[in-house]
């Protein structure tokens, strides 16, 4: 693929065991017609000091699935399965265990700043507020760590800044002070919720450089949301591709680059454009995901390859090759 340096990212400490281990997750809410489930029977897991990237279209289920880790599923929702981090399972947690851990341990970057800051609260402040109620910090020394995590993500006039309200930040500023947030108490987990998809291409690349140098400084493991492969390839060591709600691929970040074997996972590496090649149009997957998954494979409307037992049984997840899962009746060990 055009652009992407083939070189690996630094081993991950994933080696050395798990921090996040993910099983057969499922989100549901309920309608009229019963309950609807937005995603349903997801495994994964991501290593110490690891990046995962987790990739897939708008309404696959990427964010519910990160709502899903940080207590934060909107009412209605149900949250089954297990989320084991640190060796507890976090689907079990009462509401007062949540407050401890989210900002804390767990920290979450989102899609776009400006709504999920407060907008009558300075930045200052609002970076304060996470010291003081996880380290105990006096509101004086609150705020003094605030600038100094302000100035450590690469704002300019961080003590002026510090006393500024998001509005009057640039959406790039915006994006560094809730990345400074979402660092104050140093979280063993961040996870980025399509980060710089409100940003243009120069702040993208200056906040992917950021996160990959604080990752670095501070071993913290990350999941990173995106619909966007070109992306996620810059900092994953490891990707899983989401399609209607479900784990379809999953693979070190090479893998999936080097050798996709889910005929979704080829279809969005094909839609990056090449520099190196002249066409007259870009590649486009044909049809559009649906709200109400049909019986067997989600992806069976939109596959070139599928047949009858694409439409009458769901694949489940297999290791066709070694580290490399696939969702696939058209793939086999």
């Amino acid at each position: 693929m055009a652009g992407r340096d083939t070189a690996p990212l630094p081993a991950a400490a994933a080696t050395v065991g798990s921090l996040l281990e993910v099983r057969d997750l499922g989100v549901s809410f309920a309608t009229k017609e019963g309950r609807a489930q937005v995603v349903t029977g997801l495994n994964y897991s991501i290593g110490e000091g690891e990046t995962l990237g987790i990739v897939g279209e708008s309404g696959c289920g990427k964010t519910m699935t990160s709502l899903s880790l940080m207590g934060l599923v909107p009412p209605g929702g149900r949250v089954t399965g297990e989320i084991r981090f640190g060796g507890r399972n976090l689907v079990d947690q009462s509401a007062r265990d949540w407050r401890s851990l989210r900002g804390r341990d767990i920290a979450m970057i989102f899609q776009e700043p400006m709504t999920a800051m407060n907008p009558v609260m300075t930045v200052g402040r609002q970076i304060a507020e996470v010291l003081t109620v996880h380290e105990g910090l006096s509101t004086a020394s609150a705020f003094d760590r605030a600038v100094e995590l302000l100035e450590a993500v690469g704002i300019p006039s961080p003590n002026q800044r510090a006393r500024d309200y998001p509005h009057q930040l640039s959406g790039g500023m915006r994006q560094r002070a809730m990345i400074a947030m979402a660092l104050a108490c140093k979280p063993k987990l961040l996870v980025a919720d399509e980060p710089t998809t409100a940003l243009d291409v120069t702040i993208q690349a200056q906040i992917l450089d950021l996160i990959l140098e604080l990752q670095e400084d501070t071993g913290m493991s990350v999941q990173f949301i995106t619909h966007n492969l070109a992306v996620v390839s810059e900092l994953a060591h490891r990707i899983l591709v989401m399609y209607a709600g479900r784990g379809v691929e999953n693979a070190p970040a090479e893998k999936i680059f080097d050798n996709p074997l889910h005929p979704y996972t080829r279809g969005l590496i094909a839609t990056l454009p090449d520099p190196d090649r002249k066409v007259d149009q870009l590649f486009v997957i044909p049809g559009s995901l649906r709200i109400q998954p049909q019986r067997g494979c989600r992806f069976a409307s939109r596959c070139s390859l599928a047949s009858e037992i694409c439409a009458a049984t769901e694949p489940p997840m297999l290791e066709v090759e070694t580290d490399h899962f696939v969702a696939c009746h058209k793939v086999t060990p």
